[in-house]
């Protein structure tokens, strides 16, 4: 959020992580000012703004912008921002490809996952597009007792650490999810899409994905082969929806 001058003041509704509240400082301040607003998909967007005891608009919805081209009474324009952590990447087309991929829910590797204590933790894809991967997870909880998350920790490490050696050990942030569930009910099932940056694990390590339960001891561990990563399917842009 920026705002062109201290005539208005906006911050996060209180218990709202996707809704801004914007407001006047002074009663009827002279002229127009600015401010503008980046979304999570990288949208650009800018208002300009004068005083008004009665607004003709109370609320905006962001999303409205992006379906409807009428500027209506106050002028906006629409810019594609980049993030740091995404590279190259457009904002925008991450996260359609993590939902074209939660849509699909195809079933791309039948070889990872963990089951323990009536949780059962899958790797049902791993994807690549453009210098990132895209991992699909599925998280079934068979129990009455809601698997309430911790966190979830992808990190590579030595496939075999020799005994009195520290652990050595990288963690990868997940730059992005789609879906990211922290409570999973009793008799209920969970399905995740988490981007990560593109990399590769040499033989002699492997990548843990540690699903860790809040207060709870129904952890899940699943390991990862350097040629799953490899071998990651390519994600066609055509096909997105």
């Amino acid at each position: 959020m920026d705002l062109g001058s201290n005539h208005i003041i906006a911050g996060k509704a209180d218990g709202a992580e996707n809704v801004i509240r914007v407001k006047a400082t002074t009663e009827g301040f002279p002229g127009e000012t600015n401010f503008s607003v980046i979304c999570e998909d990288g949208s650009f967007f800018s208002f300009n703004a004068k005083y008004a005891r009665e607004p003709e608009m109370l609320n905006i919805e962001m999303k409205d912008f992006l379906e409807n081209e009428d500027t209506s009474d106050f002028s906006h324009t629409r810019m594609n921002i980049y993030f740091r952590e995404l590279g190259n990447e457009s904002p925008l087309l991450v996260k359609l490809i993590m939902r074209s991929i939660y849509k699909n829910n195809d079933r791309k590797v039948r070889h990872l996952g963990s089951k323990r204590f009536g949780i059962q933790f899958l790797i049902k894809g791993i994807y690549t597009y453009n210098g990132m991967l895209y991992v699909h997870t599925q998280t079934k909880n068979s129990s009455n007792v809601p698997f309430d998350t911790d966190f979830i920790k992808f990190k590579i490490v030595d496939k075999k650490v020799p005994k009195r050696t520290a652990i050595q050990e990288t963690v990868l942030d997940a730059v992005r999810s789609y879906n990211e569930v922290i409570e999973i009910a009793g008799k209920s099932t969970v399905r995740t899409v988490y981007a990560l940056p593109k990399f590769t694990i040499p033989d002699d390590k492997l990548l843990l994905v540690e699903l860790y339960e809040k207060n709870g001891g129904r952890h899940q561990v699943i390991r990862v082969e350097n040629a799953d990563i490899v071998n990651a399917e390519v994600i066609n842009e055509l096909k997105i929806k």
